[in-house]
C-alpha cells in the first residue's frame, strides 16, 4: 500500500512474527489514563490506527468492545487476526481510513504516529473522529539512563537512516494548531520482563530497520546484541531480564 516507508513494509512484513514475541506490552496503569483521559468506556467507538500485531489492541478490546483495527501490513494484520480474531480489521493507512466521518469516538496509535505524522493524516483523524474526539499517542520508551540499554542504542542506531523514529521529536512538527490541541503527556514506569531472548533478540531485531537489513549486516547487529548478553554484568547468565522503559501517553483534543 502506498504511503507506508519502506522500513515499515520491508522490515515489519519479515518480522511480524519477531514483533509479536519481542515488543513489550504496556503497563497496567495506561487502563485508567485511557478510561479518564481519552473517555473510552464500552460505548465507544476506537480505531487502533497502525495497529500492527494487536499488542494494544488486546489492551483496548478490554475497554472498548467496538473497536477497528487499522492496519497497512498484511503480516502484521495476519498476526493480530491470529491474536485477537474478533477484532474488525480494515486495511487502511492514517492518511486514508476507510470509514465515514464522525464515526469515532478516540483514535489510539501505539508505537506508531511517528511513521506517519503529518497534517494531511491529522486531517484525516480529524474527518474520523466526533466534534468532541481524542486522539491518544502512546510509546515505550526505553531508559536509556541505564547503561546496558544505552549500548543497545549504540548498535542500532547507525542503520537508523531516515526511518522515522520517536526520539527525534519531528512527530510534535505536526500539530500546528490547525486540527488538534498540543500533545499533553502523562507518564508511566514500566519493566519489560522475559528471556533476554525475547526482551533483547526479538525486541531489537524487529525494529523496522534492522529487520530490513541485508543478511551480512543484521549478522553483525545480532552478534553484537549476544555479545552484549554474554559479557555485560547485569544481563551474564540470566534467565530473566527486567528492560526498563518509561510508557509517555499524550492527548490530543480534536478542534473544531
Amino acid at each position: 500500500m502506498t504511503g507506508v516507508h519502506t522500513s515499515a513494509q520491508q522490515g515489519f512484513s519479515t518480522q511480524a512474527v519477531t514483533y509479536a514475541q519481542g515488543r513489550p506490552d504496556y503497563p497496567r496503569q495506561l487502563t485508567g489514563w485511557l478510561a479518564d483521559t481519552l473517555r473510552i468506556s464500552a460505548q465507544s467507538s476506537v480505531i487502533d490506527l497502525g495497529a500492527g500485531t494487536g499488542k494494544f489492541t488486546r489492551l483496548l478490546s478490554t475497554l472498548a468492545p467496538t473497536l477497528i483495527a487499522v492496519e497497512p501490513v498484511a503480516a502484521m494484520g495476519a498476526q493480530l487476526t491470529k491474536l485477537l480474531p474478533d477484532v474488525r480489521l480494515l486495511n487502511g493507512t492514517a492518511e486514508s481510513i476507510p470509514l465515514p466521518a464522525a464515526s469515532a469516538d478516540a483514535v489510539v496509535c501505539a508505537q506508531a504516529f511517528h511513521w506517519f505524522s503529518t497534517e494531511a493524516a491529522l486531517a484525516e483523524i480529524h474527518r474520523v473522529l466526533k466534534p468532541d474526539g481524542r486522539l491518544g499517542l502512546v510509546w515505550n520508551v526505553r531508559d536509556e539512563s541505564v547503561d546496558w540499554v544505552a549500548a543497545i542504542t549504540d548498535i542500532i542506531t547507525p542503520y537508523e537512516g531516515d526511518t522515522p523514529r520517536f526520539h527525534t521529536g519531528r512527530w510534535r512538527d505536526a500539530f500546528s494548531g490547525k486540527y488538534f490541541s498540543q500533545p499533553e503527556v502523562t507518564c508511566f514506569p514500566y519493566n519489560h520482563v522475559g528471556s533476554p531472548q525475547e526482551v533483547i533478540m526479538d525486541r531489537f531485531l524487529s525494529v523496522s530497520f534492522i529487520a530490513a537489513l541485508a543478511d551480512e549486516p543484521k549478522a553483525r547487529v545480532t552478534a553484537q546484541l549476544q555479545a552484549l548478553i554474554d559479557t555485560h554484568p547485569a544481563l551474564k547468565g540470566r534467565d530473566t531480564v527486567a528492560f526498563p522503559y518509561q510508557t509517555q501517553a499524550y492527548v490530543c483534543h480534536r478542534l473544531v
